[in-house]
């Protein structure tokens, strides 16, 4: 469904893996359309400005939530352009919780109070990609920078996504106004 991009450059950053990227006319297909539920190419063109706006980056939101509890590394992050101020919703996990916070894209200020939920409170599986995601040597800002490196654009969200048996970050990147979707492999786990 993409195109498959083999970038020299990856080779030389610190992951080595493909990174597939979506045209456009492919992100169309990614976006909700369907009237019933109230998303269309307009909402979606607004939510993008709304992003190209914000003055703080997908990676310095991060490290901001990442700060409000010593240790926590982030799981998942987004933006929501939807909302008034603009926030990046990001989660991120120290021992054995899940912090979910809401930092203002324009101020970098944490808007509301935080939400926290006990990882046993999750499925096996979602344990299992937060487990294997705490052994890595290498965190999702780590792959963040290499999307936006690679795609010469500016990371609009991240998470994770098992495919094959094997975790991958994921990481959407806007690139003048196409969408593109990196799939990095991390290199694997931390020697203790």
């Amino acid at each position: 469904m993409g195109i498959w991009l083999l970038a020299a450059a990856l080779l030389a950053l610190p992951f080595a893996a493909p990174a597939r990227a979506i045209t456009s006319s492919e992100a169309a297909a990614l976006t909700p359309q369907d009237s019933d539920n109230g998303l269309d190419v307009h909402t979606v063109r607004r939510e993008l400005d709304s992003f190209q706006a914000a003055q703080i980056s997908l990676r310095k939101a991060m490290a901001i939530a990442e700060a409000l509890h010593s240790g926590s590394i982030t799981a998942d992050v987004s933006f929501d352009g939807a909302t008034e101020p603009a926030v990046y919703r990001v989660k991120t996990m120290q021992r054995d919780r899940i912090w979910q916070h809401s930092i203002n894209a324009s101020t970098g200020e944490v808007i509301g109070g935080e939400a926290a939920s006990p990882l046993a409170s999750l499925d096996a599986e979602d344990r299992d990609n937060l487990a294997v995601l705490r052994a890595l040597r290498h965190r999702l800002a780590d792959a963040v920078r290499v999307a936006e490196h690679t795609t010469s654009g500016k990371a609009i969200s991240g998470g994770m996504m098992r495919e094959r048996g094997k975790l991958n970050f994921v990481i959407v990147v806007l690139t003048g106004s196409d969408l593109k979707e990196v799939i990095l492999e991390p290199p694997g786990v931390r020697r203790r």
